[in-house]
């Protein structure tokens, strides 16, 4: 076994092509279906954990902010998961940071989660599988797991916590994707994932979405592998707008998307009907994350730029996993 002491991980923020949305088992996370994601290489979260005897209890700096309450308590279950799996009683000092707007649909709480379990378990002296960090990062957030293994990423539900992880299909450089993200709101959104993700049972939608998600699986891994944009275009934004029709008609009605939401869908298909090989998904907030191939980023991102209610465009191409970039001392 390794020291005891502090180690800083990287993890990037992950778009799910298929998505998750609801839970079989809240507790650990379990998802109602499985799920398919890329890695986002330049948007990723830095985080450092370090085990000592100095401290009474554990402690989160975000983006140099001190937290405490709900977002410490849930920082210090997952820590407590390790303590236990290292048989240790110390707290820790989490410091993170990221580098793109938080809780505003960029899978902020992926990349947080899925590095802090990289970095808690090897400060904790744990040498841990892919698929082992994979469960615990999911035990904080559930798409955290896909952010553990590297390009492109399936996550399988489960119905135990040791049948839920998540599994690399294909490597960063199996496809010249580009996320071109258009950022129309910086701000918090009011109801986070973990909120909503209890709210979709309410939706008269949620079981049959649920039910005939095996099959967009299926299609979306077959387009993929297979690099055929015209298939990934079709079931991504099909899935995507399923999705929203659930959050749109839950109990109470999550309302996430913003006029300039509405402005870039219109805008991508319009493109996409002229032949550029471009489509949206959306995740739990109002910012738009527009996919194409790497040949058209950049007439991609000028044009997102010149939607009135695009305040930025952030791009990422397929990330590797998360990895530490300090040993624990």
């Amino acid at each position: 076994m390794m020291s005891i002491g502090k180690a800083t991980a990287v993890s990037c923020a992950n778009i799910a092509f298929i998505k998750y949305w609801g839970n079989s088992n809240p507790q650990l996370r379990l998802p109602a279906n499985g799920s398919i994601s890329m890695n986002l290489d330049r948007l990723v979260t830095h985080t450092t954990v370090h085990f000592t005897p100095d401290l009474r209890s554990d402690t989160l700096n975000l983006n140099g902010r001190t937290l405490i309450g709900a977002q410490l308590s849930r920082v210090s279950d997952l820590l407590e998961r390790v303590r236990r799996m290292a048989s240790i009683d110390l707290s820790a000092e989490v410091v993170s940071e990221n580098n793109f707007p938080t809780g505003s649909g960029i899978a902020s709480s992926a990349s947080a989660f899925s590095a802090l379990a990289l970095a808690a378990a090897a400060a904790a002296g744990l040498t841990l599988s892919e698929q082992e960090l994979s469960m615990l990062a999911r035990t904080g957030s559930g798409s955290a797991c896909r952010s553990v293994p590297g390009g492109f990423v399936e996550w399988k539900p489960g119905t135990t916590h040791l049948s839920s992880y998540a599994f690399s299909i294909a490597p960063p450089d199996h496809w010249e994707l580009v996320d071109c993200v258009a950022i129309v709101s910086r701000e918090h959104k009011v109801t986070g994932s973990t909120s909503g993700h209890s709210l979709a049972d309410t939706s008269p939608l949620q079981a049959a979405r649920v039910e005939d998600t095996p099959r967009r699986i299926e299609i979306c891994r077959r387009a993929l592998l297979a690099r055929d944009f015209e298939a990934f275009a079709a079931i991504v934004e099909a899935d995507s707008n399923l999705m929203h029709a659930v959050m749109q008609t839950s109990t109470p009605a999550l309302l996430y998307w913003l006029p300039a939401t509405m402005a870039v869908m219109h805008a991508v298909q319009r493109w996409r009907a002229l032949g550029t090989p471009v489509c949206y998904t959306i995740d739990a907030g109002p910012n738009i994350h527009v996919i194409c191939e790497a040949g058209s980023a950049e007439r991609v991102e000028a044009d997102l730029r010149k939607i009135p209610g695009v305040i930025d465009v952030l791009t990422a191409q397929p990330g590797g996993p998360a990895r530490l970039v300090r040993s624990p001392a």
